[in-house]
């Protein structure tokens, strides 16, 4: 292999693999340790060559974590292609001056394994120190350049499966990118200002990486009303995402003109059924129309598609539930669809939910909504924007396992 030489890039790849001054690791201080008890040596060491110093990965016999780069043998040895051998340091001329033979460690014997990577940079060495001069045969030096490539198939294998997790992290941001944009396609870019009401919405993400089934939508009348829509489609993903347009698309079409709640709901069970050669899409709805508020007095009309009932919050602190539960839109045209109205005065909130809500609130599979209705009692003639502050507040208890919407209105 052909060694690269050019010290800048030598060193960028000795950062590439992050390994200087990492903790001690156990599969490093296990090939030291095998490596002095297979040649017979007192001193085993893996060494990684910085600009300025010779840094230890793992150092069996020798209480030291690095020294000074320029008396190191291993320097010498990171600029060779082939092992680096000193049989009897004090008469080979490459090390009579050498501090290391001179000094207390007293090193008579060294061999050193270039660490070489794939591409050609040596990161540093495995190498054998003894205080007596030896020799090594042929095999015993085929023997250490295996133990050496062993330690740089380990630093590969720790740089792949680094480079694997940023690349799953980039992926993920990228997955969680997409997602948000078309999740935001989905939704409203604001919601409207309708006279005499204060509305507040949200939507929580269960799974950031893909786009939930949940939405909301609030649609402002010429006249001075709105309609109001919380739903849930079946799925997740782009399927989820297209059932949502349909939905969402067809409901605005439909409120656009002369329209009521169940008349609406029923034109959105025909479009589904139609679009699709077998029953399987569907979706849940509460769609509610308010009338303009007239002397802080509305009406609200609500129609449901088996969706959770809307609860209307009395200024008193009573809460009922309004709506009367229908088939979910989708599955077949013979599916009927009433609605119920109901007086709304200043003070009055009224909340739309999807399920998501229920589970947080009630416990996974809950369909009851008491807990829901304890929860926004006591906010009875406060703010929408106070009301959703609290919801969110109560919705951030536990991870979600299903995405959350909610709108909520206040009658000023």
């Amino acid at each position: 292999m052909l060694i690269i030489t050019d010290e800048a890039q030598r060193l960028a790849a000795v950062r590439r693999y992050q390994v200087l001054d990492t903790p001690p690791d156990g599969a490093f201080e296990r090939i030291t340790a095998l490596a002095a008890r297979l040649f017979q040596v007192p001193i085993s060491i893996v060494s990684i060559v910085d600009s300025d110093r010779i840094w230890f990965k793992s150092h069996h016999g020798l209480d030291v974590d690095q020294i000074d780069r320029e008396p190191g043998l291993c320097a010498s040895a990171v600029l060779q292609g082939e092992p680096w051998l000193v049989n009897d340091a004090r008469t080979d001329p490459r090390t009579l001056a050498n501090p290391l033979v001179a000094g207390d460690l007293g090193l008579q014997f060294y061999a050193g394994v270039p660490l070489t990577t794939h591409d050609g940079y040596n990161l540093g060495t495995l190498c054998i120190i003894d205080q007596q001069p030896r020799e090594l045969t042929e095999a015993e030096v085929a023997s250490l350049t295996d133990l050496a490539r062993v330690v740089v198939d380990e630093l590969e294998l720790r740089l792949a499966a680094r480079r694997t997790v940023e690349l799953e992290s980039q992926l993920r941001q990228s997955a969680e990118d997409v997602a948000r944009t078309l999740q935001r396609s989905l939704l409203p870019a604001r919601v409207p200002a309708v006279p005499g009401l204060d509305i507040a919405a949200r939507y929580h993400v269960a799974n950031a990486e893909e786009v939930g089934g949940d939405f909301y939508d609030v649609i402002a009348d010429p006249a001075g009303g709105c309609a109001v829509v919380v739903g849930d489609v079946c799925g997740k993903g782009t399927a989820a995402a297209s059932l949502t347009g349909t939905a969402r698309w067809v409901l605005r079409a439909t409120v656009s003109e002369s329209w009521t709640p169940a008349a609406a709901l029923a034109r959105l069970n025909t479009v589904l059924v139609r679009a699709q050669d077998e029953p399987g899409d569907y979706c849940t709805a509460a769609l509610v129309a308010i009338a303009p508020v007239q002397d802080g007095r509305t009406t609200v009309t609500v129609g449901l598609a088996g969706h959770p009932h809307p609860l209307l919050v009395r200024a008193d602190g009573t809460v009922q539930g309004l709506g009367t539960t229908a088939p979910v839109v989708g599955w077949t045209l013979e599916a009927g669809y009433t609605e119920m109205a109901a007086p709304m005065s200043s003070g009055d909130l009224l909340v739309l939910f999807t399920d998501g809500t229920l589970e947080v609130l009630g416990g996974h599979g809950a369909t009851d909504d008491q807990e829901v209705r304890a929860v926004l009692a006591p906010l009875a003639g406060r703010p929408a924007e106070d009301v959703a502050r609290a919801l969110d507040d109560a919705l951030s208890v536990v991870a979600l396992r299903d995405d959350a919407a909610f709108v909520v209105v206040a009658v000023r």
